[in-house]
């Protein structure tokens, strides 16, 4: 099928120098940003329920800038003064850099993973191991945790925060041909949104491997996804539509080709009655003049 406008469930990117809108101007396809899902931050009352005491941890585990947000948040609601002691483990640069929206950031102790991956996180992690550690989670866990359990990492996961359905309006428009998915979430979100959609002409990108389990149990074909090939979203797009784009021009050209042929055969046709005609009227006008020389 022919994509032209295609949904990704993230919030739209602060930067214009996104890859996504290097796709639309390499494919000509238009790309909306609407997350099929929102955050709740979880109340200190609700956070109290779980029996975490902050205190008691001498290291936090962070995986996102939004993690981040709702620490700080609760900290400030349960009145707990965020020691300077406290360390902090990132899984990336990016998120360790957004700390300094909260703390001085040279004077901390701010450790985190060069490549991006959890994985990496796991020796730095390994070398602080008399460290007690606390997890700023949502209610639904990802890989990341995963990653964390299979090392036998001892912490203790705190949900801070939840994802909810972003409930799309009565009547509003809904004519993506792709829709792009990051988390469970968001799949349940689309699947509760529209009870229809298997009968959805669309197609579907997921990724993470949980995201794609959810899909799948939902009944939905994931045609795009990352690979070691097309290790981010935006490139496993880029290479769906690079070879939807070489089908479509290959169909053009073999339908070309084919109307070509049947033009060509029409002509030859046309000609060949022509031709039968003139034989005929040449063979009628011999006949009639062989028929008056003999009167």
């Amino acid at each position: 099928m022919s994509i032209k406008k295609i949904l990704v469930s993230q919030p739209r990117p602060t930067s214009e120098k996104s890859p996504y809108f290097d796709l639309e101007k390499k494919y000509g396809v238009e790309i909306v940003f609407r997350p099929f899902i929102k955050v709740e931050g979880l109340s200190s009352k609700e956070f109290r329920q779980s029996k975490i005491n902050v205190p008691d941890y001498s290291a936090i585990i962070l995986t996102a800038r939004t993690a981040i947000d709702h620490f700080f948040r609760l900290c400030k609601e349960l009145r707990y003064n965020v020691p300077d002691t406290l360390k902090y483990f990132c899984v990336s640069e990016t998120v360790a850099h957004y700390l300094q929206k909260y703390v001085i950031y040279r004077k901390r102790k701010i450790f985190y993973s060069e490549s991006g991956l959890m994985e990496d996180l796991i020796p730095i992690i390994a070398k602080h191991n008399k460290e007690t550690y606390l997890m700023p989670v949502s209610d639904v866990h990802n890989d990341k945790a995963v990653v964390l359990d299979n090392n036998k990492v001892k912490y203790v996961k705190a949900v801070m925060y939840r994802t909810v359905s972003n409930n799309f309006t009565p009547g509003e428009v809904f004519d993506y041909d792709m829709l792009v998915f990051f988390t469970p979430a968001g799949i349940k979100s689309y699947t509760t949104n529209f009870p229809d959609y298997k009968d959805r002409k669309v197609v579907i990108a997921a990724m993470g491997q949980t995201t794609l389990e959810a899909a799948t149990k939902a009944g939905l074909q994931v045609d795009v996804t990352i690979t070691p090939e097309a290790p981010s979203m935006a490139s496993a797009i880029d290479q769906y539509l690079k070879k939807a784009r070489a089908e479509e021009e290959k169909a053009a050209s073999k339908k070309t080709t084919e109307t070509r042929k049947a033009k060509a055969d029409t002509e030859m046709s046309a000609a060949e009655k022509r031709s039968a005609a003139a034989k005929k009227a040449a063979a009628t006008r011999k006949a009639k003049a062989a028929a008056d020389k003999k009167k």
